[in-house]
């Protein structure tokens, strides 16, 4: 046992500190071994996980994975697809439910900033793209030039580097079948052009439209459904 030991209110005196607030003091203990080592552990940690998750050439955030899988997802719906920006596939296309959904899935994605969640326009941004006026449109494939090539002198900038030719396609199909809504939004610009193309009979057949059942040519109706079309533009 101690010859001196310290005992009650002089063993407390000695651990407590000299600062006191209110009449509170705390105890003037050392900060724990272990916390200083996380601490220090934390500030090595660091620079590595800034230069991992943060790096400007490979990034491996959540973000980056997201693009990884969804760039897979792409490839492997559209594999052997090869879809082309032609007046007589955007027209199929723009028929086509699951196709335009697959646009529309696209439009929100990387349009919807500069045209509105619709296709609406946003004032001091991007056109209304449903009315019946167009700046750089005369006919339903230059959409997908524009979407592919841009305009505006990089106003509307080039997606061809950064989107699938197919999603290039199938958005354009999409932004096509938003023609005629007139929603509210952007006041029309530009110049009003002759209506899209109408879809051919396979086309309607296989969107449900019509029946498989092809019409005869000696029929009147057909004869007058036929002078309907209009012409290719």
């Amino acid at each position: 046992m101690s010859d001196n030991p310290i005992v009650g209110s002089e063993a407390e005196d000695e651990l407590l500190s000299s600062h006191n607030y209110d009449g509170i003091q705390e105890y003037d203990n050392p900060t724990p071994g272990w916390w200083n080592w996380l601490f220090i552990a934390t500030i090595a940690f660091a620079p590595f996980y800034i230069l991992w998750f943060h790096s400007p050439t490979e990034p491996h955030n959540l973000e980056a994975q997201y693009d990884a899988a969804y760039a897979a997802n792409m490839k492997l719906k559209f594999g052997d697809i090869q879809m082309q920006p032609t007046e007589a596939e955007l027209v199929k296309y723009m028929h086509d439910e699951e196709w335009v959904g697959v646009g529309a899935a696209t439009f929100a994605t990387h349009c919807k900033q500069c045209h509105g969640a619709k296709g609406e326009g946003i004032v001091g941004s991007g056109p209304n793209l449903t009315d019946e006026r167009y700046i750089n449109v005369k006919k339903i494939e230059d959409i997908a030039k524009v979407i592919q090539e841009g305009a505006k002198n990089g106003a509307m900038p080039a997606w061809g580097n950064r989107l699938h030719p197919n999603e290039v396609v199938l958005a354009a199909a999409y932004v096509a079948s938003l023609r005629g809504e007139n929603l509210d939004g952007k006041p029309a610009e530009g110049d009003e052009i002759p209506p899209w193309p109408e879809p051919t009979e396979d086309v309607e057949s296989k969107s449900g439209e019509k029946s498989d059942e092809q019409p005869t040519a000696e029929g009147e109706e057909d004869s007058d459904d036929n002078a309907e079309q209009p012409a290719d533009k």
